[in-house]
């Protein structure tokens, strides 16, 4: 008698079965979770009216034409150089550090000049700055 040995199969693993109970299982998480919606916080926001105040003694406008000369509260610079602009930007600001610098520079002015204004505002210690700009429906006057 010749008996044959059978060769062992090696024992598979199937995945349909499995894939099926995940696919039941994320349909149920789906469908019995509720969504919380944050738009429904409500919020009073402030509002302002930017016509009241228009003159800030904290203000400090600094204003750059194109061809880069300089003007700090409508007093001319003599020179353009960093150190004079700072000297009249300390000059401006009196001894208070919480002044806001209003960086108003010509839509043609080259990007040194009014890098040279942040500098030179940073050098007189000033570090409230922001940029004046007009809206494009509105004329220049």
């Amino acid at each position: 008698m010749k008996f044959s040995r059978r060769k062992m199969e090696e024992p598979e693993i199937n995945l349909i079965p499995f894939i099926d109970v995940l696919l039941v299982v994320l349909i149920f998480l789906m469908l019995s979770t509720t969504y919380s919606r944050f738009t429904e916080l409500q919020i009073n926001l402030p509002a302002a009216d930017a016509d009241k105040l228009r003159e800030r003694p904290g203000e400090i406008v600094v204003s750059v034409s194109a061809d880069g000369r300089y003007t700090v509260n409508k007093k001319p610079v003599d020179g353009r150089s960093v150190e004079l602009l700072t000297l009249e930007l300390s000059g401006a600001a009196a001894g208070r550090p919480d002044s806001v610098v209003i960086i108003s520079a010509d839509a043609l002015t080259a990007h040194q000049a009014v890098v040279n204004v942040l500098d030179a505002a940073r050098r007189a210690g000033l570090s409230r700055l922001t940029f004046a700009a007009q809206s494009s429906g509105s004329e220049a006057r």
